[in-house]
């Protein structure tokens, strides 16, 4: 442990922040979870909305750096591809 008040603090926020952090990861792969499931059951307009949670979610933990934007990125485009190829299969039935 620190002795110097400050990186008493700092070790703190660290814990804090590394709390938050876990938690806002585990709500994104909850979200991409809920969308993929509601691909395997059909249900694409819930598919849909689900879909902008998780992409408001993984934008959020990339402007919060928790997630690098890239990665976001790819996990949202990955992940709406998989929601249109579920669409353009139900189209086609």
């Amino acid at each position: 442990m620190a002795n110097i008040k400050s990186a008493k603090k700092r070790a703190k926020q660290n814990v804090v922040r590394r709390q938050k952090n876990l938690g806002r990861k585990t709500a994104i792969k909850t979200a991409v979870k809920k969308v993929l499931s509601a691909i395997e059951k059909g249900e694409l307009d819930t598919a849909q909305t689900l879909l902008k949670d998780a992409e408001s979610q993984m934008s959020r933990a990339a402007s919060k750096r928790v997630m690098k934007k890239n990665t976001a990125s790819r996990k949202v485009g990955r992940l709406a591809k998989k929601v249109a190829a579920a669409k353009k299969v139900a189209q086609k039935k």
